[in-house]
């Protein structure tokens, strides 16, 4: 019986850290998200303060291109729009994730419980 629930328990563990590792993993993914966000808003800001027909350069490999004002706004846009897309994603699937971890949790504490009860009564027996 002991053994049974001691295995049951190193299992549920091992679900348990694997759901926490992912959780770690995301949320790093999501700090990461939210570097860029930054990075593509101070850009945004920048690029609004600029008159109409300012130049603007790309850098493309090690050479800098002339690209429109309107298009490098609209990139620019189109880069924060999927960051944000990509943060509300990341956000869902760390909400699951630690739901999950809240469920691995609990059946945890069970098997414990379950499995010092087993060990009580090992030791009654003996």
């Amino acid at each position: 019986m002991a053994e049974g629930a001691q295995k049951r328990l190193q299992s549920e563990l091992d679900k348990f850290q694997t759901v926490q590792k992912d959780v770690a993993k995301h949320i790093g993914l999501r700090q990461q998200l939210e570097g860029q966000l930054s990075e593509n808003t101070l850009v945004k800001e920048e690029l609004d303060r600029l008159e109409d027909g300012a130049g603007v350069f790309k850098m493309v490999g090690p050479a800098l291109i002339k690209q429109d004002l309107k298009e490098a706004k609209q990139n620019v846009q189109k880069r924060i729009d999927y960051i944000n897309g990509e943060l509300k994603r990341h956000e869902k699937l760390i909400k699951d994730l630690e739901k999950t971890a809240d469920t691995h949790r609990e059946n945890l504490n069970k098997l414990q419980q379950q499995f010092q009860q087993a060990q009580v009564k090992a030791a009654a027996k003996a």
